[in-house]
């Protein structure tokens, strides 16, 4: 099913996703979206962030500065799958 609606560029150049196309989706205030521009087809795509179960577990030693960077990496590309 296709919804199209229209929208504006202020002059920061920032759009509003309209409301109809947001609870759609269900797009949260915070959510990352990835953006692409398919040249083939002319247009920008919003692609979703991932939502499904997140994976937990035990690393049994104290985490470090390292761990947590290389956590919210992995968690980002997760997040920006599609």
């Amino acid at each position: 099913m296709t919804n199209m609606s229209t929208t504006k560029v202020t002059k920061n150049y920032q759009v509003s996703i309209p409301s109809s196309i947001r609870k759609m989706v269900e797009v949260k205030a915070g959510d990352t979206l990835l953006i692409e521009y398919d040249r083939e087809e002319e247009v920008i795509k919003l692609k979703l962030p991932y939502r499904g179960p997140r994976e937990t577990g035990k690393l049994g030693r104290p985490l470090t500065v390292e761990d947590i960077e290389a956590s919210i990496e992995r968690g980002m590309g997760e997040c920006l799958r599609f």
